[in-house]
């Protein structure tokens, strides 16, 4: 589903840019690639701005007011710039890759709970073989939620109102790569579900996973997602 706000608030979104930045390379949800002379947009190659510009579109058609506006920059394949922005609370969450990160200005960072059994986790594992893991996480957290915008809910990773967030497959780029930063910037541990980078320019869409939690407990989050043999690190 696809709105007129989506492509609205893409148009304003790409224009700022290429005010700003007119040289540099954008992928966006809507309109898709647009190469510039410092980056490639499906390469990742130089600065490539990742833009969704309406997150959450479904909620926001149905009047969920849980929808948010996500913009990230991606220097060589490596993020580097994160924003996401949710306008029915005013708060915009942002990130610089290496730094803190921070909602509306004040610095934020996760609590990191030490046991699984604490966590609140933000679940979202589909496909016909997603049975098994869903009761797995549901079993061994304290409560789990499907809000219904990946970024938003990646973004409150960084503050700890989200101590987990799992989602496999069905993500794009640009749902998580601003809230990827800002969830590392506010010390989670941010992978696929190999363990590897979460962020790979050329992933297809709706191709990818990912996996964030505490780093004290994200071998165990991940081994309980994945249903691994053996110790899981944080007891639930």
């Amino acid at each position: 589903i696809v709105t007129e706000v989506d492509h609205l608030s893409e148009a304003l979104i790409l224009e700022a840019i290429r005010a700003q930045r007119p040289r540099d390379a954008i992928l966006a949800e809507e309109t898709g690639a647009h190469d510039g002379h410092h980056g490639a947009a499906t390469s990742g190659r130089g600065r490539v701005w990742i833009v969704d510009p309406l997150d959450g579109t479904i909620n926001y058609a149905n009047g969920v007011p849980y929808f948010a506006v996500s913009i990230a920059m991606v220097r060589d394949g490596r993020p580097a710039i994160g924003v996401v922005h949710d306008p029915v609370r005013g708060e915009t969450f942002a990130a610089a890759s290496g730094g803190p990160a921070f909602l509306n200005g004040n610095r934020i960072e996760s609590p990191g709970k030490e046991r699984l059994g604490d966590y609140v986790v933000s679940l979202n594992i589909t496909g016909r073989a997603a049975g098994r893991p869903n009761a797995r996480v549901r079993r061994a957290v304290r409560a789990v939620r499907n809000m219904g915008s990946a970024a938003l809910a990646l973004a409150y990773v960084g503050n700890g109102r989200f101590d987990g967030f799992v989602q496999s497959g069905g993500l794009s780029l640009w749902d998580i790569a601003a809230a990827g930063v800002i969830a590392s910037s506010g010390g989670a541990l941010v992978t696929d579900l190999g363990g590897g980078p979460w962020l790979r320019v050329d992933d297809g869409p709706s191709s990818i996973s990912v996996l964030a939690a505490p780093p004290a407990g994200h071998a165990g989050f991940l081994a309980l997602v994945r249903g691994d043999p053996g110790p899981r690190g944080s007891r639930p």
